[in-house]
């Protein structure tokens, strides 16, 4: 099975929020049974839930991302990991101090369609802002599937 992680700040925006919609389009290819995928902060807000704004958005889709609680990012996951996404470059750096030996699995999100940009941050910012990061993360995400297959070895 192979194992994607995704890594934001405090784990209760973004990360969850690509987790979730990952695993759907896992699950929806018929590769659910050969992913997994979780998600966690590098400065993690330990215990509490997504931001209500994401977990409303994604349950619009069906998609239910109301058990999630945020998790800290600890070696086991960058050491099991085969992908680790990553929603700003500086989430990338904070992981090469912590484990430099996992760099070679970081990718920045954006990178899935060859961009080079962070993902911006909605937290705190409303409604509107999340439905904007949700349009990135899915574009980014519907450009860069057959590349994120590829990189796992399951195209």
């Amino acid at each position: 099975m192979k194992r994607i992680l995704v890594v934001c700040t405090a784990n209760v925006c973004r990360s969850p929020m690509i987790a979730a919609l990952l695993r759907n389009r896992f699950v929806r290819a018929g590769l659910g049974d050969r992913v997994h995928i979780a998600s966690s902060g590098i400065y993690a807000l330990v215990g509490e839930p997504a931001d209500p704004a994401g977990v409303r958005l994604l349950a619009e889709r069906g998609i239910d991302l109301s058990g999630h609680r945020a998790t800290a990012l600890d070696e086991e996951e960058l050491r099991l990991a085969d992908l680790i996404l990553v929603s700003e470059e500086a989430h990338r750096q904070a992981i090469f101090y912590r484990s430099p030996q996992a760099l070679h699995k970081v990718w920045l999100l954006t990178e899935l369609n060859r961009g080079d940009g962070d993902l911006p941050d909605p937290y705190g910012e409303g409604e509107q802002a999340y439905r904007r990061v949700l349009a990135q993360i899915d574009a980014i995400l519907d450009e860069g599937w057959p590349r994120l297959l590829r990189q796992l070895d399951l195209a």
